[in-house]
């Protein structure tokens, strides 16, 4: 599967986390500083997840069991996103923190951030950058599961054969965010 392809779905439960995956269900204890907040965008609402004063998560579906709250941590997040649909925000300083997440999982997601803003790479790109020339797979299995799109951009990954792939909020989502991008790049030149 490719990039964002094989969706894991978050589902928040009382004090849970519950995540989706192939059918099986894996649990994790969420913290009693966890909190989200909504940001209307151009490709939908957008549930930002937090855990203290970082963002953990950057989710399509509203997430369950944990409360709204607005603080100066969600305000930055939102200001920033807002600025990257409106004004092509290039670099974020918001902070976050990956709960979950193998080693090499991280280390793809952290790559993400050297693929430029309305540019695209491969997967096999992807492997070669983290020195596993091989793993082009297991990279795009681990985009699948990027708890922080857009932020962390694996919107920016497509196939060698320059088709987009798949992503956990459907193609379509991936194909506007790359739009964005494109067209706010060129008008800026």
């Amino acid at each position: 599967m490719t990039d964002c392809q094989r969706e894991s779905v978050l589902l928040f439960g009382r004090g849970k986390i519950m995540s989706s995956e192939g059918g099986k269900m894996k649990q994790r204890r969420s913290g009693n500083n966890e909190f989200f907040d909504i940001l209307a965008t151009p490709v939908g609402t957008l549930y930002l997840v937090f855990n203290g004063g970082l963002l953990t998560a950057v989710a399509f579906e509203r997430p369950a069991g944990i409360l709204l709250r607005k603080t100066d941590h969600t305000a930055l997040v939102k200001k920033e996103l807002t600025e990257y649909f409106e004004k092509g925000r290039r670099d974020f300083t918001c902070g976050t923190v990956f709960t979950e997440g193998t080693g090499f999982e991280k280390l793809v997601w952290d790559t993400l951030r050297e693929v430029p803003y309305g540019e695209t790479r491969t997967y096999k790109w992807m492997a070669e950058r983290i020195g596993k020339p091989h793993a082009f797979r297991a990279v795009g299995n681990a985009l699948a599961k990027n708890p922080i799109p857009i932020i962390f951009p694996c919107h920016r990954i497509i196939e060698s054969d320059g088709s987009l792939g798949g992503y956990s909020s459907g193609v379509d989502v991936k194909r506007r965010l790359l739009e964005i991008e494109y067209y706010t790049k060129i008008s800026k030149s």
